[in-house]
């Protein structure tokens, strides 16, 4: 999606960041049109967090430049974090409060004027179906209802952004469906930007546009619909008696690239229900199971990096040591 000079709610070029040895985010690009909700898709420790953090001026960039609903993240914080809100990825209410509490802190922070908090709280709290709760403590909310304050708690001010790290994380499946219920009716009733990070393939389906990123890098970046099709290919999967002789034939025979992914064989070709008698008759392996699948995300993230979403973050640096390694870049 095209989107005119001046008019991206966020618009970046070159931004990087580098903690010592690690660089986390390497050079990015990317412009977010207004009332777009743009989602990053990618394992832990792709760079995804970090990228947020330097568009809520949250950390400093080593490189490049970023604008939010018009303001640069450097030359003009205070504006961007006027215009922003943000859900944290962990979770940062003060559980000893009620919801309304929680609400007027943040009111306070964000200077909403006085006269106008009690209708806008009333109406973010309606909004994610809190209102009948909004004098208990946090306390006694489950996990699914604290997101949701969350969100209310990020619309309060009314952003033109709304950054959502990671918004689901930990959730039941169905209390993730409910969440982005809620997102997509506050959609409907808010004039707001949506930029979201996820490495759940199925919440990247809500998204206008996916940026997917791996090592730092973005690379491919469109509609959902326009990834998967450019990749075309049907998703094979194979549980056979010995996988690395399945692997050999299906290279050296069959002229593919298999690779070995969660326990089975896996490689992709064109009419996957065409192609499998073939593969029982001329494999010379016994085959324990096969399975066909239409295109999916994450075979699109497998076609751009090699892998799966699972396998990269199995590969990728353990959350502890990453976070020592990016400690020490700060000293």
């Amino acid at each position: 999606m095209a989107v005119p000079a001046g008019a991206a709610a966020v618009a970046v070029r070159g931004l990087a960041k580098r903690y010592a040895e690690v660089e986390a985010v390497r050079g990015v690009d990317f412009e977010v049109a207004p009332g777009e909700t743009f989602g990053f898709l990618g394992p832990n420790g792709a760079g995804k967090s970090t990228t947020i953090k330097m568009l809520c001026t949250l950390v400093k960039p080593s490189g490049g430049t970023a604008t939010v609903a018009g303001h640069d993240v450097l030359s003009e914080r205070n504006e961007v974090r006027r215009n922003i809100g943000l859900v944290f990825q962990d979770p940062t209410l003060d559980l000893y409060l009620t919801a309304a509490q929680n609400l007027r802190f943040h009111a306070e922070l964000y200077g909403v004027p006085r006269a106008v908090v009690p209708e806008r709280m009333a109406a973010v709290l309606e909004m994610v179906n809190l209102a009948d709760r909004k004098d208990s403590k946090v306390m006694t909310f489950s996990g699914g209802m604290r997101r949701r304050l969350e969100i209310a708690r990020g619309l309060l001010h009314s952003p033109r952004v709304l950054f959502l790290d990671e918004p689901t994380v930990g959730l039941d499946p169905q209390t993730r469906s409910s969440i982005w219920d809620y997102i997509g009716e506050l959609k409907q009733t808010e004039d707001i930007t949506i930029f979201m990070t996820t490495h759940y393939m199925d919440e990247a389906e809500y998204c206008d546009r996916i940026a997917i990123i791996d090592h730092g890098r973005i690379v491919a970046i469109d509609t959902p619909q326009a990834l998967k099709a450019s990749i075309g290919e049907d998703r094979v999967r194979v549980s056979t008696a010995d996988d690395q002789a399945a692997m050999a034939a299906l290279k050296q025979h069959f002229e593919l690239e298999p690779r070995l992914s969660e326990g089975q064989v896996m490689f992709s070709v064109a009419s996957g229900e065409q192609f499998v008698p073939r593969l029982f008759a001329e494999l010379g392996v016994p085959i324990h199971s096969v399975s066909v699948s239409r295109p999916s995300l994450d075979d699109v993230f497998m076609a751009y990096t090699g892998k799966t979403i699972r396998d990269a973050e199995e590969s990728a640096p353990a959350g502890a040591e990453l976070m020592r390694m990016m400690a020490k870049g700060r000293r």
